[in-house]
């Protein structure tokens, strides 16, 4: 397994100080703010886990980014038991830091069942190994990249990205308000669907708040311009492991408010819809 990969299962891996009480901690990457994806997949480690009966897994969470994380500072989550059904366990986690709620996030297991299926058809789109990496992609900018963060970005990730339909993201054209992005971890995952859940919902924050402000040719780097999750939604579909690549459909049918909307389809190779996602964002352009 790829250190940067074993990494990320570590911070994944909270230390219990009591009865429902987690504590996580950020890495030292030198971000400003806690990572959206971090806190989530976090907040979802700290729900499975007061969770006793294996056989139950999310199917869905809502959470609300409530104000920016300090990456200095330990996350306190506290999880409240609100239901366990005889099909459906509830779950609420509030995430703490310095006695005030950062994050705030329900979540709802389920025993795996069999139903009446349909779903959208995965989109007939290049493979991964057609498709631009991110080392990949930033060569053909180097221009217009500067070197420091060259040298910033191209640390190895713990999430694989391939990229559909690639871009300048130092100094993007406006393009239309959708993308395609291929993901997988970096390295063999354990068999264990929690788990993977967690991974997943770690990696949807990476790129679909981006996809609500590529019609307006403006980067997340840019300093007048202020970029924030506010809520992500997910519902997970069907088992699945985040160690084989995995097609992210996003689309953004609405800006405006100084907030962004989108939304995301997540499938497998065989064309099996095994999540969706949506989220709202804040994006702020100062004067």
């Amino acid at each position: 397994m790829k250190k940067a990969l074993k990494d990320l299962l570590e911070l994944l891996d909270l230390e219990q100080i009591e009865v429902n009480i987690f504590r996580g901690v950020s890495p030292s990457d030198g971000w400003q703010r806690v990572y959206g994806g971090q806190v989530i997949g976090q907040a979802l480690v700290a729900a499975s886990r007061t969770v006793e009966d294996d056989a139950r897994s999310a199917h869905s969470l809502h959470g609300y980014f409530l104000r920016p994380g300090d990456t200095d500072i330990p996350i306190l989550y506290s999880v409240d038991r609100i239901r366990d059904g005889r099909s459906f366990t509830t779950r609420r986690v509030i995430a703490i830091q310095q006695g005030e709620a950062i994050f705030s996030m329900s979540v709802s297991f389920q025993v795996l069942e069999s139903g009446l299926e349909h779903q959208h058809q995965i989109p007939d789109i290049p493979p991964p190994e057609a498709c631009h990496d991110l080392q990949t992609m930033r060569k053909q900018y180097l221009a217009s990249i500067p070197q420091v963060g060259l040298d910033q970005e191209n640390q190895p990730q713990p999430i694989e990205l391939r990229f559909v339909e690639p871009f300048n993201e130092f100094s993007p054209d406006p393009a239309p308000p959708l993308q395609h992005v291929w993901i997988k971890t970096a390295g063999q995952m354990p068999k264990n669907n929690r788990l993977n859940q967690c991974l997943l919902a770690y990696a949807s924050d990476l790129t679909l708040l981006d996809t609500s402000y590529r019609p307006h040719g403006i980067s997340w780097r840019n300093h007048k311009f202020q970029v924030a999750s506010l809520d992500h939604t997910m519902w997970f579909h069907k088992p699945f492991l985040t160690d084989e690549w995995m097609l992210y459909q996003q689309d953004s049918p609405f800006s405006g408010g100084a907030r962004g909307f989108s939304r995301g389809a997540i499938f497998n190779t065989k064309g099996d819809l095994i999540a969706s996602v949506a989220q709202e964002g804040l994006i702020r352009l100062h004067a």
